[in-house]
């Protein structure tokens, strides 16, 4: 899942980060809306995190231009102003959820959560699955043969990006830019690593392998006969 922040005080956009990565979520930071818009209009996001207050393009000319382009995003507008009045305008430019500053990220993560969950079931299946393998998007929570697996946010991430490209094989540096939201290092054992972790809950316990490497290209996630 990937979430985009427009915020221009770095102190609260650290906060979020910070908090959204720990959770297993990739984010991209714009610090003014022109940039913020250039980047929900080009790229592909689960949620955008809206600041109104913002240098060059503010936060309701923001959304409201998204919407102009037939942008979906799901949009959490955070804002310092807490009146009926402003609540209603930021969901008239078209916001899908209101959170006022200050607030505990718990909160902003519950919000986020909602928001993927309702865009979930208006665009897509609530469950993703291969042979016995299945992934509750909606529950966040993973079963192989009817038993649960239980995964750390960024295993389940990473399961998550190969689910969604089955039966297609993924290079370490499109993983890297989806689950790990930063540029390939060919140094790094990061992909390695993980996916070594997460064969360890997925594959090893039972009789068919699912995840499979395909040496010098990458990872691909099917049932071979």
């Amino acid at each position: 899942m990937r979430i985009l922040i427009v915020e221009d005080d770095q102190e609260t956009a650290r906060f979020v980060a910070k908090g959204l990565r720990q959770e297993g979520f990739s984010v991209d930071h714009a610090e003014e809306g022109e940039a913020g818009l250039a980047l929900v209009l080009t790229e592909s996001y689960d949620v955008a995190v809206v600041d109104i207050m913002l240098p060059k393009r503010d936060g309701l000319s923001l959304i409201d231009e998204m919407r102009r382009n037939g942008n979906h995003t799901p949009v959490l507008v955070l804002s310092a102003r807490n009146s009926v009045d402003d609540r209603v305008r930021g969901l008239q430019a078209g916001g899908d959820d209101y959170l006022t500053k200050p607030f505990a990220f718990s909160e902003l993560a519950a919000r986020i959560q909602a928001l993927i969950r309702r865009s979930s079931l208006a665009d897509e299946p609530a469950m993703l699955s291969v042979a016995d393998l299945r992934m509750d998007l909606v529950r966040r929570k993973v079963f192989r043969d009817d038993r649960e697996i239980e995964l750390q946010p960024k295993e389940f991430a990473l399961l998550e990006y190969l689910l969604r490209n089955a039966g297609r094989v993924v290079s370490k540096t499109m993983i890297m830019e989806h689950v790990w939201d930063y540029n390939f290092d060919p140094q790094t054992t990061v992909v390695e690593t993980r996916v070594c972790r997460l064969r360890d809950k997925v594959d090893r316990p039972f009789t068919q392998n699912l995840i499979h490497t395909i040496r010098g290209v990458g990872y691909v996630l099917e049932a071979k006969e």
